[in-house]
């Protein structure tokens, strides 16, 4: 069984993990790992290998990173290496119909949704954006369109009241090397059943950017607290706020943060009703947001009660 994996970011490590470890003991062979370039990153923008080329490294697999597979010798690499599958995972490039069709079995992709909800590029923090009380994760037959193809399993989780992007993105990582691991025999001896997704219910995880984690208070309480746990740990819910004697507005980064009651004390979207130990209480236009876990510029994540000491936010303005 000769496999071909295609993964970059942390979300693809328990599943490459779970290869490797039955490459080592089976008939079961990872002949390359496919991941995106090394790119620059950090102040110093100096290379960064992804986290998959860190892991194959170590296994001593052969690693390529192609810019596109789209290239002729790219897809003739490809074929010299006799795939019978390709397992994709969070790669982050499309693959061509040349590619889709080249593996003896299949192109098989752990998709971090129940498909055919939450299709693209950001299914976890939209998920939790919208308020799913379950999310999960499916194992998808790859076809031309964007997480389109036939399903040969999901597998559920609930989605806790705390959840974050960060522990949800781990829980269903897992999950994920868990489910193909369940999958493969079947895919494997062609007894798999295979689900079209059903086209009326599909919806799209359009990708996150910086700009979509600002909060507007003109929003719920419930809303804004959503976006807290979903953009942590990345990008990180922000606003904006100057203080009285300042000349330049600064940001303010809420790490956790906690909707409460209906509010009622009467201010305006975005003012800082109180400041104390217990949380930054801030007014929204329905209910109150509960600010515990704040940054400022230049400085460490503070839970309310040390934020307070360094910081007076009462009766300001964010924005």
């Amino acid at each position: 069984m000769r496999i071909v994996f295609a993964g970059t970011p942390d979300f693809s490590l328990p599943v490459l993990e779970s290869l490797i470890a039955e490459n080592d003991r089976s008939e079961t062979e990872i002949v390359a790992v496919f991941t995106q370039p090394d790119r620059p990153a950090g102040r110093g923008r100096r290379l960064s290998t992804s986290p998959v080329k860190k892991v194959a490294t170590a296994a001593g697999l052969r690693i390529e990173q192609p810019e596109t597979l789209k290239s002729p010798a790219v897809q003739k690499t490809l074929l010299g290496l006799g795939p019978d599958m390709i397992v994709v995972v969070a790669y982050g490039l499309l693959l061509p119909k040349a590619v889709l069709d080249l593996p003896r079995l299949a192109c098989v992709n752990v998709h971090a949704s129940l498909l055919p909800r939450w299709r693209g590029a950001a299914p976890i923090q939209r998920a939790i954006l919208a308020g799913d009380e379950r999310t999960g994760v499916s194992i998808m037959k790859m076809s031309e369109g964007l997480d389109e193809g036939p399903l040969y399993l999901s597998r559920e989780l609930e989605i806790r009241s705390d959840e974050t992007g960060a522990s949800l993105h781990q829980r269903l990582a897992e999950l994920g090397a868990m489910a193909l691991t369940e999958a493969l025999p079947g895919i494997v001896d062609g007894t798999a059943p295979v689900q079209p997704q059903d086209e009326e219910q599909a919806c799209y995880a359009d990708k996150i950017s910086k700009s979509d984690a600002r909060l507007d208070f003109n929003l719920g309480a419930g809303h804004l607290e959503r976006m807290v746990r979903a953009f942590n740990a990345w990008p990180i819910a922000w606003c904006r706020w100057r203080r009285d004697d300042a000349d330049s507005e600064q940001t303010l980064r809420i790490w956790q943060a906690k909707a409460d009651g209906p509010g009622a004390s009467g201010l305006p979207p975005g003012t800082v009703v109180s400041a104390s130990k217990d949380g930054i209480r801030i007014a929204t236009v329905a209910g109150d947001l509960i600010a515990e876990r704040l940054q400022l510029p230049g400085r460490k994540p503070q839970a309310a009660a040390d934020f307070c000491n360094a910081c007076d936010l009462n009766g300001l303005q964010l924005y």
